[in-house]
């Protein structure tokens, strides 16, 4: 609102100075282009009467007392003055009067949160992360306020549904106003040096309140730590370790020698892209089990492996589904929804990009004890390719036409795109992992053949919630699907759907062994006889449920 007050003072100033200026110049016009008839003999005109024709004339009211004026010098200076007048009418339309309207129509933003507010997050400030951080504190029940020190933005905010209050964060009677005292925690989220004031400013209000800094620069985190943060969050190592994860997720399996993964039963990942025809179903209507006979294991969405996915799972472009079935079965399925099928297996990796989010990824693949190889347009010790990423030359000489993966962690969007665009041109089958900076560029590193892209947005804002909540769900860092064998005797006279197998224990069932046969066409109505062992898929920690629950 000050820059609207201040723009609506400016304007007035210079209409009052056009005005004046253009007043003088009328009674020059007059007294030299139209003697004896300005003014009329025997009378003074003062400047006031000039500057009345002139704001007659700007207001359209009237065309001026004087008319009409007999020299082409006035006639021209008049039609000046009244192109003038449409102008700074059609000016001050969209720059004050409209915001001065809605203004009088809007209501000031909250400056304090209701008196009984408690168990809230005080977030500083609004950022596009902010999104995904309020969608999770929802999902949980949690309340929050947001912290906005310019009033435009918290009258916009307030206008969209946010709870909002109009403050500074780096002052203690602003955020004395959220009542930090009752809340759950503070989350500064401005710059590095804001942060570092919002938590002084936080431990002023309140030393016991938990306050989550997130910092872009890692050098900085010592000066937040000594300033009282309880959590420091770095984003684009959050970005690198879950673009690391997908690579980095373990299939372990304990089938002993009756059973052959690869020849019984195989795993693979099936890629949902714009133009296949699962994109845009949901799991339960693109009927997996029922039209092929594959099992599904689990699918990565948005940074996050899901053993246990909703039926309503929309298969939106970017989701990875994890299935197992037999050859004939996976064939049947990559035909009939055209689309590429890769077998789960481990190769090498490509990097694209050695900065933050490239060191991070990097740092979890040798952790992993997984091979890779990074291209980066400086020369360093762990660079093994120095090059342009958008340089087809470069990326063939790492090894992206026999690379297994390829992680793209530019921070350029520009440069993403068209290293997608290469990358996907060098190889077809390769699992091509980007990072996004913006919500918005994740569309269309999707349309330039990404398999996975991670923004840095949805990661923070999750990162963030899953440090107040407590939940480590919210932002799981190692997954690792079990494939085991085994017998279940609790389940023996009973189907996999009447026993609801997968609600209770987030396992599939993904073979049967029976007779010395495997049996990979496993649906909800298999019903389980004496004798029978079972090929199981799951995280460990479902896997173990299952043995408690069957076992």
């Amino acid at each position: 609102m000050r820059s609207l007050r201040r723009r609506t003072a400016y304007y007035l100033l210079s209409i009052a100075i056009i005005i004046l200026v253009s007043s003088l110049a009328y009674d020059v016009a007059m007294k030299t282009f139209e003697p004896g008839v300005y003014p009329p003999e025997g009378t003074e005109v003062s400047l006031l009467h000039s500057m009345q024709v002139v704001v007659e004339t700007f207001t359209a009211t009237g065309y001026g007392s004087d008319s009409p004026w007999k020299s082409p010098q006035l006639n021209l200076l008049v039609m000046v003055l009244d192109l003038t007048g449409v102008g700074l009418f059609f000016l001050a339309l969209p720059a004050v009067l409209l915001p001065l309207f809605r203004e009088a129509l809007s209501r000031d933003p909250p400056t304090a949160v209701p008196a009984d507010t408690t168990d809230h997050v005080v977030v500083c400030t609004y950022s596009l992360r902010v999104d995904t951080l309020i969608d999770e504190l929802e999902a949980h029940g949690v309340g929050y306020v947001l912290v906005e020190p310019d009033e435009e933005r918290a009258v916009e905010l307030d206008g969209d549904g946010y709870e909002v209050i109009h403050g500074d964060p780096e002052s203690v009677t602003d955020l004395e106003r959220t009542n930090l005292s009752e809340a759950r925690a503070l989350v500064a989220d401005v710059s590095d040096q804001v942060d570092a004031s919002i938590v002084l400013t936080a431990k002023e209000v309140d030393e016991s309140v938990t306050v989550v800094s997130v910092v872009e620069d890692p050098d900085v985190e010592p000066y937040h730590r000594l300033a009282g943060a309880d959590s420091i969050l770095m984003p684009r190592q959050l970005l690198g370790e879950a673009l690391a994860r997908k690579l980095t997720t373990d299939v372990r399996t304990d089938l002993g020698e009756n059973i052959v993964l690869g020849e019984d039963v195989q795993i693979a990942e099936v890629p949902i892209r714009r133009e296949n025809r699962l994109a845009g179903e949901t799991l339960a209507s693109s009927r997996l089990g029922e039209r092929f006979g594959v099992t599904v294991i689990g699918l990565w969405s948005q940074g996050e492996f899901e053993s246990t996915p909703s039926p309503e799972t929309t298969l939106d472009t970017g989701t990875i589904i994890l299935v197992a079935g037999s050859a004939n079965q996976l064939e049947r399925l990559r035909v009939s929804v055209q689309t590429s099928i890769r077998s789960f297996t481990y190769g090498r990796t490509v990097v694209i990009g050695h900065g933050a989010v490239g060191q991070a990824v990097t740092d979890a693949l040798s952790a992993a004890d997984r091979q890779y190889t990074v291209v980066d347009r400086r020369e360093a010790p762990d660079v093994d390719v120095v090059g342009d990423a958008t340089d087809a030359e470069v990326l063939a000489t790492a090894g992206v036409p026999d690379a297994r993966s390829v992680v793209i962690t530019l921070p350029d969007e520009t440069a993403t795109e068209f290293a997608t665009l290469i990358v996907r041109n060098l190889s077809t089958e390769a699992t091509v992992s980007v990072r996004a900076e913006t919500l918005t560029s994740v569309g269309k590193a999707y349309r330039a053949g990404a398999d996975y892209v991670l923004s840095l947005a949805v990661v923070t804002g999750r990162a963030v919630a899953s440090e107040i909540l407590e939940d480590e769900s919210i932002l799981s860092m190692d997954t690792q699907v079990e494939i085991v064998r085994l017998r279940a005797p609790g389940l023996v006279g009973e189907t996999f759907g009447g026993a609801r197998v997968r609600q209770r224990t987030g396992c599939s069932v993904v073979a049967v062994e029976r007779d010395g046969e495997v049996f990979a066409n496993v649906g909800s109505d298999t019903r389980i006889r004496p004798g029978d062992t079972l090929v199981v898929a799951g995280t460990d920690k479902d896997t173990t449920m299952f043995v408690e629950a069957f076992g």
